[in-house]
């Protein structure tokens, strides 16, 4: 059992997010992130046949947003009052946030156990050969079966206290010795910080999609959408996306530090089981269709690459570089005009920063 309150924060980056779950032992899905909410955007999605499992959302946190009162959901973006006892459909996944710093990867768990529950072609196993298919592995899959009777706090409590989940997470720590001092105690936040919080979006079976935010005492419904057989993927997606854009107008226009990413499977298996399916058909690589999967594989496999190299510069210890820059630049005698440049730009900085919430306060 692990203690619940040194989770530690971790950056918003579909490589990060990715190589988390990675950890966990999924296999068969990664992250990507949304730039926009338009048509185009969430159509490339869903190109060929790929699969949406959900949505993660990250805001800036606003007190009066959760707050108890505000606990039916309209304050909070949601649609609804949030749902609890009987009012929860079966075989939706939500649990309550307990640990502090866990909500990006209890929105994303949220993600991955209501897909496995929902999408046929999830399952359980250790290995699928043709690994087109969402794989939850050991961990998450006895995870799952521990929550399953349990309340929402239960639950919440459960993910904080998991070794395995909390070990996952904190592998993307910063290697910074001034951060990491556990003798040292945490500042708590003002209203001068910015506090970011991540949710989770999921399409439900009896043709809901569902608001899931760890701060909430239940999961809130977003609205209907259409899940027969022949229905487009964009059907649920085009209901989330008016959930979120309410969450989004309730801020000032002027703010602009929200991030959106899915969580779908991962090309490279599908694209690989295309190129077999021409190669037997005796298509050669030279072919155009051939040729054009096999660029389209590179570019994941060139993604991929580029993922483990920003992870490993985000978990690198850079201290004893900076320590040792500092010492050189002082002794050259080049560092009071160095700070002197850097407090500069530090003024004009928070100079347009309070301008802009000058400019905020007063649109309100």
């Amino acid at each position: 059992i692990a203690h619940g309150s040194d989770w530690c924060t971790i950056e918003s980056d579909p490589g990060v997010f990715t190589t988390l779950i990675e950890k966990f032992g999924v296999q068969g899905a990664e992250l990507s992130e949304l730039w926009s909410l338009d048509d185009e955007s969430l159509s490339h999605l869903v190109t060929d046949g790929n699969r949406v499992y959900g949505l993660i959302f990250l805001f800036k946190w606003v007190a009066g947003h959760h707050s108890a009162s505000a606990d039916d959901g309209a304050a909070g973006g949601g649609a609804g009052k949030p749902l609890t006892g009987d009012d929860v459909p079966g075989g939706l996944f939500f649990a309550k946030q307990t640990v502090q710093n866990a909500c990006a990867t209890q929105a994303i768990l949220s993600v991955l156990l209501n897909a496995a529950s929902k999408d046929a072609s999830a399952t359980t196993a250790n290995s699928d050969e043709s690994g087109e298919r969402l794989i939850l592995g050991d961990t998450l899959t006895n995870l799952s079966s521990f929550l399953v009777d349990l309340p929402f706090d239960m639950r919440g409590e459960s993910i904080g206290a998991s070794e395995e989940i909390r070990s996952a997470h904190n592998s993307f720590a910063r290697r910074d010795a001034f951060l990491s001092d556990p003798d040292k105690a945490r500042r708590a936040a003002t209203e001068d910080d910015d506090v970011f919080h991540f949710i989770a979006y999921v399409p439900h079976a009896n043709g809901t999609v569902y608001e899931l935010d760890g701060l909430k005492a239940g999961p809130v419904s977003c609205g209907t959408y259409d899940n027969s057989d022949d229905a487009s993927p964009l059907s649920w997606l085009a209901t989330t996306r008016t959930a979120i854009q309410d969450r989004i107008d309730k801020y000032a226009a002027t703010e602009i530090k929200f991030n959106l990413m899915g969580v779908v499977n991962d090309r490279r298996p599908v694209l690989r089981t295309k190129l077999t399916h021409l190669r037997a058909a005796g298509l050669d690589d030279s072919s155009d269709e051939a040729a054009t999967i096999l660029a389209e594989l590179a570019g994941e496999e060139e993604k991929r690459t580029k993922w483990k190299s920003e992870n490993e510069r985000r978990q690198h210890n850079y201290l004893p570089f900076c320590m040792e820059l500092i010492n050189s630049l002082a002794g050259s005698g080049k560092l009071p005009e160095i700070v002197k440049k850097a407090n500069e730009r530090q003024a004009e900085a928070r100079a347009q920063m309070m301008a802009q919430k000058m400019a905020a306060m007063q649109q309100k």
